[in-house]
């Protein structure tokens, strides 16, 4: 499954939920401001706090919003 590590009010974090949406990518959501967990999750993968964080894996990831980054990850 693709998580995208995000917070609210990320212009950065909505342009690559709605890119993956454009690719039919299904994906979960997690809300590092909202959720410790997921906050810990996204640091722990990335070394940062630092949003979006796109992994479809839990070991690869993209950050930032990159269009081809985010196609090589996901195999588009």
């Amino acid at each position: 499954m693709v998580k995208v590590y995000s917070i609210s009010e990320c212009p950065w974090c909505e342009k690559a939920k709605n890119y993956l949406k454009s690719r039919n990518v299904e994906f979960e959501e997690h809300n590092i401001e909202l959720n410790d967990a997921d906050r810990d999750a996204c640091y722990a993968l990335s070394g940062d706090l630092v949003v979006p964080v796109v992994t479809a894996d839990d070991k690869t990831y993209v950050m930032g919003f990159d269009k081809a980054k985010l196609d090589e990850l996901l195999g588009l």
